[in-house]
């Protein structure tokens, strides 16, 4: 309860006391079915709306904060694997330096889109949610003033009721003046007329006051239900809005950053790869490194047999098979027609392989000439494994 002293005076703490107990008294006889009460089904469909809506509309707010919670932990997730891999990375590995930046990249990537859902999507929640509260306070206001209104109309029809009851008793009074002579002792004519004259007076002015209250809680309570019929179906039909907007921002949020992190990924995956190849490379240079240390007066031939290709020629490491044409424009390069098939070598000098160049013969040429005369470089990605 409000301190007397605090910006309540004494009087108004009693008016409102009064409200209160004025209005849960008529609520009681409602209830009770002793008074009759404003109903309006239009406008109680329209607050059924006004709370499915924000209900919703929290479930919503509290989903995205829940979603951008996932997203940091994602993000700390995939920040720490991609630090791992960095920091175990060799520094003579194929692309170190190329992890190096993915892992910044992957980082701006995860921040840019955390930052956009806060800022556009939530941001909107909660600001879309911030007028529920008012217009909560709006219905809950009318509620009360709908019931004053209800009890004021009881009231102004009870002073109507017993002003009928007091004309009657004063119509029956001078109708039996001359019939009762004590009370012609009692009070003299004149003095009679007083008291009837008195009496309508108070009935009229009692009348007149529960009239004016009547007509005051009648234009309190139709302001603001003109007002809340009028907000409240904008409101609901802004939720429509709303919800596009959210979740289409949202998707193209997660599109840019999917594709863009697709394409970080297609990289690493490349990378990986040709780590791959660079090992095996280096595993078969070791090898023949070794054999030749081993048989120092005779010049080795390594011998690989696969079902009829007979002796393939040192240093071969496998097979591939080209898928597209390729015109040589150097007298280094091997010229290739789809379908060849090539066998690859390993380098004389590892320090003179290109990225994405392997050297080796064709193999119908070494099959028939036994000649590595004609050894040449060429691109990778004309070919496939075999």
């Amino acid at each position: 309860m409000a301190e007397i002293g605090k910006g309540v005076t004494a009087g108004k703490l009693g008016i409102n006391i009064q409200k209160k107990f004025s209005r849960a008294q008529e609520k009681v006889m409602q209830k009770l079915g002793k008074a009759d009460e404003t109903r309006d089904m239009a406008f109680e469909e329209l607050v059924a709306n006004f709370n499915k809506q924000m209900t919703e509309g929290t479930k919503l707010q509290k989903d995205l904060k829940a979603y951008l919670v996932a997203v940091k932990t994602m993000h700390e997730a995939s920040r720490r694997l991609q630090d791992c891999l960095a920091d175990m990375y060799e520094p003579d590995w194929f692309g170190k330096e190329e992890i190096d930046s993915m892992a910044e990249e992957t980082d701006v990537l995860w921040t840019d889109y955390h930052d956009k859902v806060t800022d556009d999507s939530v941001i909107s929640m909660d600001t879309y949610l911030t007028q529920f509260n008012d217009i909560k306070a709006r219905i809950a206001k009318r509620e009360r003033k709908m019931t004053d209104f209800d009890s004021a109309r009881h009231h102004f029809a009870s002073v109507q009721k017993g002003k009928k009851k007091d004309e009657a008793k004063i119509a029956k009074f001078h109708r039996c003046r001359k019939q009762t002579a004590l009370l012609e002792m009692a009070a003299p004519s004149w003095c009679q007329g007083l008291i009837s004259a008195h009496q309508v007076a108070q009935t009229n002015l009692s009348r007149n006051q529960a009239e004016e209250e009547l007509g005051r809680a009648q234009k309190v309570f139709e302001e603001l239900n003109v007002e809340l019929q009028d907000e409240l179906p904008a409101l609901w039909d802004s939720r429509v809005g709303l919800y596009v907007h959210t979740f289409q921002s949202m998707a193209g949020y997660q599109e840019m950053f999917h594709k863009e992190m697709g394409k970080l990924s297609q990289n690493l995956n490349d990378i990986m790869t040709k780590l791959e190849e660079q090992k095996e490379a280096n595993e078969m240079e070791g090898a023949n490194h070794s054999e030749s240390a081993d048989s120092p007066v005779s010049p080795p031939k390594e011998v690989v047999t696969n079902g009829s290709d007979g002796e393939l020629p040192p240093g071969f490491i496998y097979k591939v098979k080209a898928v597209h044409d390729y015109a040589a424009t150097d007298g280094d390069e091997l010229e290739l027609a789809a379908g060849d098939v090539v066998l690859v070598m390993a380098f004389d000098a590892p320090d003179e392989q290109d990225d994405g160049w392997l050297v080796g013969v064709k193999e119908s040429h070494w099959l028939e000439h036994k000649d590595l005369s004609i050894k040449g470089v060429f691109p990778e990605n004309f070919t496939q494994k075999v």
